[in-house]
């Protein structure tokens, strides 16, 4: 009942004005946003970096619905993708294509798209799509495959909970395209998605078992130990080498168990969002680990 209620309040704009004027707003975006902007984000990332961490930039925005807004974000993109090179940080980024005019137009997403890219090959970078709700999934994988044909170095976002996704992993896997597993963070109906945790989990597992057994370059986005687990499992039993896959998770969400991942020698990389436009980032990281929300009300109370 709490997941969906803050997946609710995430949609509404009107009480994202309310909470950006609290007096605690920043230290309860602060958790889990780096800053507002690059330069702020770039600080904290050298900072992971130096601890042993990967990092992906994410320029918090979504559901764009002017072409100058669009081009603004892509232009910001490809100005942090200089910045990184810059600062030699062990830094990609990552992005939604609704930010960059999926809802307006799909070849003007693909043409920001591939902008994007392409200045990432140049700096021998890479760039990560990740997934929106189903209503985007089909469109965003349809621009993801354009994009793929001429440049390998963009990945894609895959959800365990749409029951559509063991066959998108499979075109994937055949593709040998770079893949981020991740559970999902959307409310979606039964007819699209699996209502029951046990059954999302069991779909990754399976999911997870299709790319490394696939030779994709697999990605394990969770915080749930028994997903890891289960992968440390299945790569060992089978013997594949830890350079096949990485464990993402993201910035300010278990802190400690990112550390003992590290200092086990595996390969972690944290998802650092930067940006404004934090309001429904944090709501559906509150959905998604509701113990987070009495963390971030005790910090904010001064506990």
């Amino acid at each position: 009942m709490l997941k969906q209620t803050l997946l609710f309040l995430s949609e509404r704009n009107d009480l994202k004005k309310v909470l950006f004027k609290l007096p605690f707003a920043n230290q309860m975006s602060g958790r889990f946003v780096a800053g507002d902007t690059s330069e702020e984000a770039l600080d904290v990332a050298q900072l992971l970096n130096e601890s042993g961490f990967r990092v992906t930039l994410d320029l918090l925005g979504e559901s764009v619905s002017d072409r100058a807004e669009a081009e603004l974000a892509a232009a910001e993109y490809a100005e942090s993708l200089a910045e990184i090179d810059a600062h030699e940080a062990e830094t990609t980024i990552s992005l939604k294509l609704t930010q960059l005019g999926l809802d307006i137009d799909t070849d003007f997403c693909f043409e920001n798209l591939l902008g994007i890219v392409q200045r990432a090959h140049e700096l021998d970078n890479f760039v990560r799509i990740d997934m929106e709700d189903s209503e985007h999934t089909q469109t965003t994988l349809d621009v993801f495959y354009r994009v793929f044909e001429q440049y390998r170095n963009v990945g894609i976002v895959i959800q365990s909970y749409l029951h559509r996704s063991e066959a998108d992993i499979a075109r994937l896997v055949e593709l040998g395209a770079p893949v981020r597993l991740c559970k999902g963070a959307y409310a979606e109906p039964p007819s699209v998605a699996f209502q029951e945790k046990s059954e999302v989990d069991a779909n990754y597992v399976h999911l997870m078992k299709m790319l490394l057994d696939g030779g994709a370059p697999t990605a394990i986005a969770s915080h749930d130990e028994r997903m890891v687990d289960a992968t440390l499992e299945h790569v060992s039993r089978n013997g594949i080498s830890d350079d096949a896959f990485e464990i993402q998770m993201l910035y300010g969400v278990r802190r400690e168990y990112q550390r003992q991942l590290v200092d086990n020698g595996l390969h972690m990389r944290i998802y650092l969002p930067y940006g404004s436009q934090w309001y429904s980032y944090f709501m559906r990281r509150m959905a998604e680990r509701p113990a987070n929300l009495l963390f971030v009300m005790r910090a904010a109370l001064g506990d």
